[in-house]
């Protein structure tokens, strides 16, 4: 249960929101990436496809599985991921090291094809988000 300010104070000393103090992975996170501002378009794009997988489980489950994202997304390269196809949706649906759902997989190489159409008219990703 979260404390009534919502703030925890690690083992380590540093207070923390309370979601941040449960798990190693999740302090390294809210250390490190969580509430910082991203202006790299390739991890932009990253976090958007994670919090599609992400729909209807946990942070904690993505943050778990990102290195092996990382590895079956070709680390999130949007034009690399969209030019995959029927073979590569098939090998990552057979990914036990990801989340095997296809309609989130069709999207997230959906959004990489409509991402070349986003920085042509906004002059990157980040501007449009």
């Amino acid at each position: 249960m979260a404390p009534s300010s919502g703030i925890s104070v690690g083992p380590d000393g540093v207070p923390r929101c309370w979601w941040g103090d449960s798990d190693d992975l999740y302090r390294r996170y809210h250390d490190t990436e969580w509430g910082r501002p991203v202006l790299d378009d390739r991890r932009l794009f990253e976090k958007l496809s994670l919090e599609g997988f992400m729909s209807g489980l946990s942070w904690l489950t993505i943050l778990r599985k990102r290195e092996n994202f990382r590895a079956a997304f070709r680390r999130f390269e949007p034009k690399a991921v969209a030019r995959f196809g029927a073979r590569d949706a098939a090998r990552l649906m057979a990914d036990a090291g990801i989340v095997r759902n296809r309609a989130k997989i069709d999207a997230t190489i959906n959004n990489a094809r409509r991402y070349a159409d986003l920085v042509d008219e906004f002059g990157s990703f980040a501007a449009y988000v």
